[in-house]
């Protein structure tokens, strides 16, 4: 084998290696995705401003991770951040005046928005009592004793 051969042939190999160890190396470092998020009122679609978009990493069992990561939405209702593993994650929004929203979503792309509808808060129930419980009110007359 000639002398240039065999350099030819030692590149060749080491080129390869080098593309199996950066192979090798991403994977282990594993795949990100930038998330872009949006935030709108339900009843008119305007946006949230100053919501709180808190992410939570959860594991394949569905246990959620301790710790967590928080955002807040601009004056258009949106966030974003980069470098987001891929895999499921628990979002949730908070907002003043708004119920809270929560939802897992699988992470498995390069560029992923998520548009997350908010509600006006719904009415409470007490286990204390039923509405229909309550006294007379002043329109109606009160029947005395005989």
């Amino acid at each position: 084998m000639s002398k240039s051969a065999l350099i030819a042939t030692v590149a060749v190999i080491g080129l390869g290696l080098g593309v199996v160890i950066f192979a090798t190396a991403q994977e282990d470092e594993g795949l990100m995705s930038d998330l872009r998020f949006v935030v709108l009122k339900d009843y008119n679609g305007k946006p949230v401003r100053n919501a709180a978009v808190v992410l939570h990493p959860v594991s394949r069992k569905g246990k959620q991770a301790k710790g967590g990561l928080e955002l807040k939405t601009d004056n258009d209702g949106r966030t974003n951040i980069d470098g987001i593993p891929y895999g499921p994650l628990r979002v949730q929004v908070l907002a003043p005046g708004f119920q809270t929203f929560g939802e897992d979503y699988e992470i498995n792309k390069p560029a992923l928005e998520i548009t997350v509808k908010l509600k006006r808060p719904g009415g409470q129930y007490s286990s204390y009592g039923n509405s229909d419980d309550k006294k007379t009110d002043d329109k109606t007359p009160e029947q005395k004793p005989q």
